[in-house]
């Protein structure tokens, strides 16, 4: 984690996160993480599977992103939580990332797990009404280009 790749003028940064990284019984759990993407003035911050953790606080101070793709399903049973965030924890890492955008992924496609298809995004919409920042969020739409 925190090591940065740099290719021309774009900067990639390993960040942590709060998952395991195990796919069979014998794998190991390697560090997985998410990453932020840097060219010029402008950046994202792809979470990645993840949990909600202090380290959101630490990305954002040490990294700035601006816009953030934050993962918002597979939160039910709540056990899931070990590593996944809900919309609330999404919410809340946002706040903590101090980020200009979110834009909320790893829900909709399919079932991933018990909470219904279409809950998480109308859950983040009250989260992110309750927190000040429902103008911030930005949901999009598949095949649709949207310029930040």
């Amino acid at each position: 984690w925190w090591n940065t790749y740099r290719h021309g003028a774009l900067d990639i940064t390993h960040v942590p996160s709060r998952h395991w990284g195990a796919r069979i019984i014998k794998d190991s759990h390697r560090g997985y993480g998410g990453y932020v993407l840097r060219s010029g003035k402008h950046s994202v911050y792809h979470a990645g599977d993840t949990a909600y953790f202090a380290g959101f606080r630490e990305i954002g101070r040490r990294l700035s992103p601006e816009l953030a793709l934050l993962p918002i399903g597979a939160y039910n049973p709540p056990q899931f939580r070990n590593v996944h965030t809900s919309p609330a924890d999404a919410t809340q890492a946002f706040l903590d990332l101090k980020a200009r955008w979110m834009v909320p992924m790893h829900y909709g496609t399919f079932r991933l797990s018990h909470e219904p298809i279409e809950e998480p995004l109308q859950l983040l919409e009250r989260e992110a009404l309750a927190a000040g920042v429902k103008d911030k969020v930005v949901v999009l739409e598949e095949g649709i280009t949207r310029f930040f």
